[in-house]
């Protein structure tokens, strides 16, 4: 079964590897994608494609071109992720399953970023395992 899965990343995630290294890691996220997710993905009989975007309505724009074509949506939506109503209501709207990532982990980090006003619109969250949160994330696609 070849699963559609799309992976969004939110403002600022452009900048994985080169910016707070201590929290993000070294790696880029683009390094990571093609050496690790892209291999898992073909060996697991997934297809992916991968959306980073530093503005919010971009993103929605793309949740909503997942409908009717795509099975699973992977969300790290970044700062967004304490705040938007809106990728909230998209994601709710399209009815795709979709599992929210954190690259640390955001309910050991500052109070306002505890919060995630995603959550309640997605199957569930991975959190804090650093870029192989998305991996762990399309581990779970691949054995449901």
């Amino acid at each position: 079964m070849d699963r559609k899965i799309i992976i969004i990343n939110g403002p600022n995630l452009n900048l994985t590897g080169s910016r707070e290294e201590n929290v993000y890691g070294n790696k880029s996220f683009g390094s990571f994608y093609n050496e690790e997710l892209l291999i898992f993905a073909e060996k697991n009989d997934l297809n992916l494609e991968y959306f980073q975007s530093n503005h919010e309505g971009d993103i929605i724009d793309r949740i909503h071109d997942c409908i009717g074509h795509k099975d699973f949506i992977i969300i790290n939506p970044g700062a967004l992720t304490h705040y938007s109503y809106a990728i909230h209501d998209a994601l709710a709207a399209c009815r795709i399953p979709a599992i929210e990532v954190h690259i640390s982990n955001i309910f050991s980090r500052e109070d306002w970023r505890k919060l995630s006003v995603i959550s309640p619109s997605v199957k569930g969250i991975i959190s804090g395992f650093g870029l192989k949160s998305y991996k762990l994330a399309l581990q779970f696609i691949s054995e449901s």
